[in-house]
């Protein structure tokens, strides 16, 4: 009988300034992978439809957002869980190197921060080639034509109860969710199970967690290059947060236009 224990049993293990960072096997992976998409897929396809009263965009909105968010805070727990597990401890100091939150490393001069953080800039410009290749999203789940229609400006003008929800959520969603646990947790710990390629593999997994959305998989492809490879060439994943909520801030404005 295979235990959660020997499921995450580490492959080697890489040395930081300050901790160990264990590396996982490839089964490993996969199940911290599983255990992130399965319960987003779950929430966005099953769970949402159900509590939705009717069909379309109208009556999905709310129990949508209210699912995401929720999915959205169990990948902190699970990110945070992990490398608590790992560490045996709380500290920042140590969940700092283990997670890579550190200042990003220019690979050329060894410049720690700084004028480093430029290199945001043109990989958050980058994403938005995203859309090009994306498929449409279906109308029931269109956030910029339910934005744009007049039941969602309905929903949020002077809402300041659902925008809190959309502030949370995109808060989980880039910066203590997903990038925490795909890119604070994960990439550092891939590279005993796919060596020089670990941020490729990374990035091709963190497509194929969006069950939640697939319509949005081809474009989230390219966030191999934008997040996982900009990541591991800085060493840090205050990177790939900050190039991944370029897109939050935005989406964040327009329902805030709304609200007030």
């Amino acid at each position: 009988m295979t235990t959660l224990t020997d499921t995450l049993r580490p492959a080697s293990t890489a040395q930081t300034p300050s901790v160990t960072i264990t590396q996982y096997s490839r089964r490993g992976i996969f199940a911290i992978w599983a255990a992130a998409a399965a319960p987003m897929g779950v929430l966005a396809w099953i769970v949402a439809p159900t509590v939705a009263d009717g069909s379309g965009i109208e009556s999905m909105a709310k129990p949508l957002l209210a699912c995401l968010t929720i999915g959205m805070v169990w990948q902190f727990v699970l990110a945070m869980g992990l490398v608590v597990y790992e560490q045996r401890s709380m500290r920042w100091s140590r969940l700092k190197e283990a997670l890579w939150l550190r200042r990003p490393v220019s690979p050329r001069t060894g410049r720690v921060g700084g004028k480093v953080w430029w290199i945001v800039v043109p990989l958050a410009l980058g994403t938005g080639l995203r859309e090009f290749i994306s498929i449409p999203a279906p109308l029931d789940r269109n956030l910029g034509e339910f934005l744009s229609s007049d039941f969602g400006q309905a929903m949020f003008d002077g809402a300041w109860g659902w925008f809190a929800v959309v502030v949370i959520m995109g808060v989980f969603n880039t910066v203590l969710g997903e990038e925490l646990l795909f890119r604070g947790v994960l990439l550092p710990r891939m590279h005993g199970a796919f060596g020089k390629r670990d941020w490729v593999a990374n990035g091709v997994l963190f497509a194929g967690y969006h069950m939640h959305m697939p319509w949005a998989m081809p474009g989230i492809l390219l966030d191999t290059f934008f997040l996982s490879y900009s990541t591991k060439r800085y060493r840090s994943a205050w990177i790939g947060i900050a190039v991944h909520s370029a897109q939050t801030i935005l989406i964040t404005l327009m329902v805030f236009a709304i609200v007030i």
